[in-house]
């Protein structure tokens, strides 16, 4: 059987200011066409379908028609919560999107999914989507011990949550694994949310046994496949979510599989949306560029007066981010006195370090903690 792989589409996103609205629209209809062309039996959604846990109506009316059109001609679709997304949102879609023959998991299961899939193959998918350390580690335990036993402690208990799925793999199935998190050693992309992807966040590649013939992952937005017992990958994103992931290939998997034999991966890239750079120069350099309709990152290597963004901008429509070269910063505008420029977490950790209390778990703890009741 034929499946695509997808995942961390972050419809809703705004990049400084900017709808991408029009970008998502051709994104997702360039994965509806790669559905179509390859004649896929199934799709795998692995999470972060949306950039917020409250996508606007117009998100929503983007992401759902998607969903509909990759289950044309049969198709089984699959779509699990990220940690960008609402579980109890994806709870309100399953019935819905179920009747048309989707399976939404916003919330753990205990039970694997189980189908015929339009080739023929009997599969087994187990599915988790994002699980908060408050979920798979009791409150109670957060409080207590070290950073490095919490670690343990979620990595031990996602691998007994993932081995009591995959249980009932067989032989004569196509056993799968779809799930939205972080293992060691892959590289991100750039736009991950940064305290739900840190080492209390980890999980090992051992955890998905060598029965798997696919695992098919979200969270990092760079596609990659990382070494396990079995083919693990992350399809990345579809699009340059920030301008830290430039340097990324959007784009998706086909993946080839049928049971007692490892998938067969091939690469497909996209290039609906519009591309990300970063440029530094001076306006006399900067005049010289070729950048089409890019979105840009200017770096300007001049001294700062009245007017500079505007001409910055004049130059390159597409800039949307104008700064200065550090070496052209006037010495006191490097340190801001206001808090309202600072995030939570630099405020708590200017806090701990001014009474004395700095602590890096304490730091990490309250990463988790604001991530959760700001979701």
């Amino acid at each position: 059987m034929k499946i695509l792989h997808t995942a961390d589409w972050h419809v809703g996103k705004v990049l400084k200011g900017r709808s991408r609205v029009d970008e998502h629209r051709a994104v997702l209809r360039e994965l509806v066409g790669a559905a179509r062309e390859h004649d896929v039996d199934a799709v795998i959604v692995a999470g972060d379908l949306f950039d917020t846990s409250a996508p606007t109506p117009e998100a929503q009316s983007l992401v759902l028609p998607a969903l509909m059109a990759l289950r044309e001609d049969g198709r089984d679709v699959v779509v699990l919560a990220g940690n960008h997304d609402s579980p109890q949102l994806f709870d309100v879609y399953r019935p819905v999107l179920g009747a048309l023959g989707m399976q939404v998991v916003g919330s753990f299961q205990r039970s694997p999914l189980s189908f015929r899939a339009r080739s023929g193959e009997e599969v087994r998918l187990a599915v988790l989507p994002f699980l908060s350390h408050r979920y798979v580690v009791r409150a109670a335990e957060v409080l207590t011990g070290t950073a490095a036993e919490h670690n343990r402690d979620y990595a031990a208990r996602m691998g007994e949550l993932i081995a009591a799925l995959t249980a009932g793999f067989e032989q004569d199935t196509v056993n799968l694994v779809a799930t939205h998190g972080t293992l060691p050693g892959g590289r991100f992309g750039g736009g991950e949310r940064e305290a739900q992807s840190i080492f209390s966040y980890y999980f090992e590649p051992a955890a998905f046994p060598p029965s798997t013939q696919y695992a098919a992952l979200g969270h990092l937005h760079r596609r990659q496949q990382l070494p396990g017992p079995c083919p693990i990958w992350y399809s990345g994103s579809p699009i340059a979510v920030d301008f830290g992931e430039e340097g990324n290939t959007p784009g998706a998997l086909l993946v080839d599989v049928s049971p007692g034999r490892p998938a067969v991966v091939t690469e497909l890239a996209f290039a609906a949306a519009r591309r990300l750079r970063t440029v530094k120069g001076t306006l006399d350099q900067l005049e010289e560029l070729e950048v089409g309709d890019d979105w840009v990152k200017v770096v300007v290597e001049e001294r700062p007066r009245v007017g500079l963004a505007d001409d910055v901008r004049d130059l390159l429509p597409g800039a949307i981010d104008v700064s200065l070269d550090e070496r052209f910063k006037p010495v006191h505008a490097v340190r801001q006195s206001g808090t309202a420029t600072r995030s939570p977490r630099e405020l708590f950790r200017e806090y701990l370090d001014a009474t004395g209390r700095h602590d890096d778990r304490v730091a990490d703890l309250f990463d988790r903690l604001y991530d959760e009741v700001s979701d």
